[in-house]
């Protein structure tokens, strides 16, 4: 059936949103495909519906070809299997919960582990039930504190998420680089550039875990990249700690007056002219910076954290939440600094951190502060800060975290070279999940030997509705969307221009011809609306190919335009068809 604009349930628009801030979110709503319905939540259009049925489309095939099996799950979930798991209260503030007339707790889902696992629990009890691999496709629901970006980071959304499960390590090992390979046809076939990058499993639990990023400015995760072929999402960079050094010789540590420091760079310019030293002059690196925070736990406790790191970096709050997930941060405020007066502002040093000191307060340390290493920080007196103080001899931090901001230039972990950082699009993750959620719902089954034993699990999640979104943002222009071939809504955008009635005769014709030999055809037939907006909106709306019957006719010729490179072709109507059935195919 030929799709005409002259009905299609489409309005297309020449401004801007005004809530939109990305690209991709102006243009996926003023071409019609996706029309806000509150923040984070969006209504999808028949234009919009199609490309997200071509994007469902491959990953259906995809999983298909590795023997995954299709499931639905109800997006309304009881709270008892999310209880026995901790997740009920781990969520927090992040997820929608709801009672029945009965006072019931339900939740609408927004990840569906525990449901995966009870579901083969209910129907699987040997070995030789496995392996086996799962999926869906349906809608996640998250309460977002900050809905932003349209279609990449909602409140509802689409996800396709997948669960192997296992007798062995080994069986895990293999399923999960079946998945891998998989998500590499997957993202080959959606059009945009994507890398692959070693990040963390959070609050999932697990190992071996890889996220596919979209590379996009747009993005709200920051990964590395190194020459020799190191990816990682910042999160899970590991920092190269120096060898231990010895402190033989070091002088004793000593606190001297530094008034008026409030900053690490006013601190290096009065050590620099009051206590100069005799190889070098000071920088912010020999400096020790203590930031205190508080850690937010799912239950609603809380509890303060010190993080002692070189004065040169700053403490990335993200990077930290990734090393504490479920777990939120914020920065201690004054109210609760003043519960403990050992600590003065601007002046904390690790004498008074550690959870064997007064404070109680637990120190975690950058990497870098390695024993040997000398320092100069606070000394917990106004106007004061210790020299040559020495990790290992003066204090004992309690442990080390990766916390500190990864650097444009930094070292990639495994000696591959300088780390470059770029912006992404979190678009698929795959981890070895091991047998957390069986053991928390206790999914065994008859071994060989007819012994029970734990099934082990992997996940796999590709971002569906994120996904129309990434190839957006990774493929439009400064006028509209350029759909790739394998996901545009149609093939064809046909367009008929002027009053004369023979054009709109002749591009019927080829209309119907082209929807005869299997090619979806978009037919802008509007007889009263001007060229110009016919060809804005074409424009506007993406279709990789846009085909023209006007003024060329009389020479019996039609206009093929390429809609990525803009390439204009004079082709004969009578061939026409055949010309862009090729065009079609590739």
């Amino acid at each position: 059936m030929i799709a005409r604009m002259s009905t299609l349930f489409v309005r297309t628009l020449r401004e801007d949103p005004a809530d939109a801030e990305v690209a991709s979110h102006k243009l996926l709503v003023r071409a019609g495909y996706i029309r806000r319905a509150a923040p984070g939540i969006y209504s999808w259009l028949p234009l919009g519906l199609r490309v997200l049925g071509k994007v469902e489309g491959i990953i259906r095939e995809e999983m298909a070809a590795i023997g995954a099996q299709e499931v639905h799950f109800p997006a309304l979930l009881p709270r008892e299997p999310y209880e026995a798991t901790g997740r009920w209260t781990e969520y927090g503030d992040g997820i929608f919960r709801l009672k029945d007339r009965k006072d019931a707790d339900y939740l609408l889902g927004p990840t569906h582990e525990e449901m995966f696992t009870l579901l083969v629990k209910d129907l699987y009890g040997s070995y030789k039930d496995l392996p086996l691999s799962i999926y869906q496709i349906q809608t996640k629901y998250r309460d977002e504190a900050r809905p932003r970006a349209g279609l990449l980071r909602g409140r509802e959304f689409i996800m396709k998420d997948s669960y192997s499960f296992d007798v062995s390590d080994e069986g895990l090992a293999a399923s999960y680089d079946a998945h891998r390979a998989a998500y590499v046809k997957v993202f080959d076939r959606l059009g945009f550039e994507y890398v692959i990058v070693k990040a963390t499993s959070g609050a999932m639990g697990g190992s071996a875990s890889e996220e596919f990023l979209a590379v996009s400015e747009a993005g709200e995760d920051t990964f590395v990249r190194s020459p020799g072929g190191y990816a990682a999402n910042v999160e899970a960079v590991t920092t190269l700690a120096p060898e231990p050094i010895s402190y033989e010789g070091v002088p004793a540590a000593h606190a001297e007056d530094t008034p008026d420091t409030p900053t690490i760079q006013t601190l290096v310019d009065h050590l620099n002219e009051a206590y100069p030293r005799e190889d070098r002059p000071w920088e912010a690196g020999d400096t020790l910076k203590n930031v205190l925070v508080m850690l937010r736990h799912p239950d609603g406790t809380s509890e303060p954290l010190a993080i002692g790191l070189p004065g040169d970096r700053e403490v990335d709050i993200k990077r930290l939440e990734g090393q504490l997930e479920p777990i939120e941060v914020e920065p201690m405020d004054d109210v609760e600094l003043k519960k403990h007066p050992e600590l003065v502002k601007g002046y904390i040093g690790p004498q008074a951190l550690g959870e064997e000191s007064a404070s109680g307060i637990r120190y975690l340390v950058d990497p870098r502060v390695v024993t040997g290493t000398r320092w100069v920080t606070g000394a917990n007196v106004e106007g004061k800060h210790v020299i040559d103080l020495v990790a290992g001899r003066d204090f004992t931090p309690d442990g080390t975290i990766e916390a500190a901001e990864v650097r444009e230039g930094d070292p990639a972990p495994d000696g591959s070279g300088p780390l470059t950082l770029a912006r992404g699009i979190e678009m698929g993750h795959v981890f070895q999940l091991g047998r957390k959620y069986a053991d928390a719902l206790g999914l065994q089954v008859l071994d060989e030997n007819g012994k029970l034993v734990t099934v082990t699990m992997g996940s796999y999640g590709i971002g569906v509705t994120r996904a129309v979104a990434a190839i957006a943002e990774g493929t439009l222009d400064d006028i509209g969307l350029v759909w790739p071939r394998n996901v545009a809504p149609y093939d064809i955008h046909l367009v008929a221009t002027g009053k004369d009635a023979a054009v709109f005769e002749a591009a019927e014709k080829l209309a119907g011809e082209l929807e005869a030999a299997g090619i979806d055809v978009l037919y802008d037939d509007r007889p009263k609306v001007s060229p110009g907006v016919k060809f804005k909106d074409a424009e506007l709306i993406g279709v990789p190919t846009i085909v023209t019957v006007g003024k060329g006719l009389v020479e019996g010729k039609v206009e093929v335009k390429d809609r990525k490179s803009g390439e204009k072709t004079e082709v004969a109507l009578a061939e026409a068809v055949a010309h862009l059935t090729e065009v079609v195919a590739g």
